[in-house]
């Protein structure tokens, strides 16, 4: 069977189950990939390739003994590089970690193993996962398969672009302020942001305050989100705020009729958006009405809680990493060490202020969910920007704010809903844009439902030609 890089990841475990294709032949055509592409991506980081060929074999003769290798069973993972695969280093692409072996998985990996797929090494993200593109100290800078003078975003950038450019069928992801959602904007693929904690972090080396930051699928398509909820979510004994699991399951159910929904459409939150971006998106939302849902336009934009965000934020990072400050604050970004000086200087009054505008912004979803099922709009206002840039100064030649550039993901956050990001078209740069939709907490289930019929309605490019060859 001539295979296919792209084949989405239910149906490569489907054909491996049934033997068209053996884990050891689908671990070396990965590999030969990210061999050719990855030294002008610079996605993968760190690799195994030894140990994953001996895992794949090992696979093998347990598929051929009649063993069901599982809903993931044979495929090749690759683990952001903020996350632990155990025997691999975890550096959190920043300087103090560059050595840091670990020993044991992270609750999310432990579960992807367990369902049959063969973590083979790491995806670069920026320090501590903390910026809008991916580039580090450790690493440098990884590039966009579209363009590869842009940025596939941050901060599960290594992971998009391994995906989108076909050196994987797998990738883990986390997003706690639109780093699922940023990446699948900027490089065309699917992005779920779940409700917080459905995926548990087991607290090491500390549990700390950090509820916004969720792990989730970053995927080819909607159904292999879904494969990927029903492995990864659900409590563990290991975290305290990890949250129950869904009843059913979200493959299993994903096929079934939404019913008629209300969406509620906001194309601009109030703030600047590129034009062409504004056009595809509008395009893609008219999707909902063909498919006989109710949308209507809602220009109340939330309250601005960017400040709040980067406050919370960082005071997560500062409690795992203030020690650094005393003896090697000169490892650390600058920009980081300087939000990690200001919580130590003034860190309760800069959380007061913060949980105020949190308050805020949660009596604003609350009234938006009163009249809608679903929240639409843009997932970003603007298109990939280059690899040069910390992060977007400007969009169509105006000047934006920081938290403007990304000012429909961190929202939700600290508002703690699911949502996801679908492909929506592209720029007329030839860069893709995205759609993205939020639910009420809790309600994966509706948005992989509500995404599905849109990739129906819609199917999209999963690649560009370059990579397919």
């Amino acid at each position: 069977m001539t295979f296919n890089p792209y084949t989405p990841a239910h149906d490569l475990a489907a054909k491996i189950a049934k033997r068209e294709l053996s884990p050891v032949e689908v671990m070396e055509a990965y590999l030969a990939r990210i061999e050719q592409h990855n030294p002008e991506l610079n996605a993968v980081v760190t690799l195994h390739a030894d140990r994953a060929l001996d895992q794949a074999r090992q696979a093998e003769q347990r598929l051929v003994g009649g063993e069901d290798l599982g809903p993931l069973g044979g495929l090749p993972l690759v683990v952001k590089d903020l996350e632990d695969v155990g025997g691999m280093v975890t550096t959190h692409g920043s300087p103090l970690y560059a050595d840091h072996l670990v020993e044991k998985d992270s609750i999310n990996v432990e579960r992807l193993r367990a369902a049959g797929a063969i973590p083979i090494g790491k995806s670069n993200t920026p320090e501590f996962g903390a910026y809008m593109q991916t580039s580090n100290q450790v690493f440098g800078i990884t590039r966009n398969p579209w363009n590869l003078e842009r940025t596939p975003g941050g901060s599960s950038g290594g992971s998009a672009a391994a995906l989108v450019a076909g050196l994987v069928p797998l990738a883990t992801a986390s997003d706690g302020g639109g780093s699922i959602r940023i990446p699948a904007c900027f490089t065309g693929c699917v992005g779920l942001k779940p409700t917080f904690r459905r995926v548990p972090f087991r607290p090491d080396p500390i549990l700390v305050f950090d509820d916004t930051a969720v792990w989730g699928p970053l995927t080819l398509t909607v159904r292999d989100a879904a494969r990927i909820a029903d492995v990864t979510f659900g409590p563990h004994e290991g975290d305290p705020m990890a949250v129950p699991r869904h009843s059913g399951s979200y493959e299993g159910t994903i096929d079934e009729p939404t019913g008629k929904l209300r969406i509620g459409f906001c194309p601009d939150f109030g703030v600047r958006v590129q034009s062409d971006i504004a056009r595809e998106v509008e395009a893609a939302v008219k999707v909902f009405e063909e498919l006989g849902h109710e949308v209507e336009l809602h220009r109340v934009p939330p309250p601005f809680a960017g400040k709040a965000w980067s406050i919370t934020s960082v005071t997560s990072v500062y409690l795992r990493e203030h020690e650094a400050l005393d003896g090697d604050a000169d490892k650390i970004d600058p920009m980081m060490r300087r939000g990690m000086e200001r919580v130590r200087e003034r860190g309760a009054d800069d959380l007061a202020y913060a949980y105020r505008r949190r308050t805020e912004l949660c009596q604003w979803t609350e009234s938006a969910f009163e009249r809608f099922d679903v929240i639409a709009s843009p997932t970003l206002p603007l298109e990939a920007f280059s690899v040069d840039l910390p992060h977007p100064f400007e969009i169509e030649g105006e000047s934006v704010r920081t938290h403007d550039a990304f000012p429909f993901t961190y929202p939700f956050n600290l508002s703690g809903h699911p949502g996801i990001s679908l492909p929506a078209g592209m720029t007329d740069a030839g860069l893709p844009a995205g759609l993205q939709l939020i639910a009420p907490r809790f309600r994966e289930d509706l948005l992989l439902r509500l995404g599905r019929r849109f990739e129906e309605a819609r199917p999209w490019q999963l690649a560009p030609e370059h990579y397919r060859s």
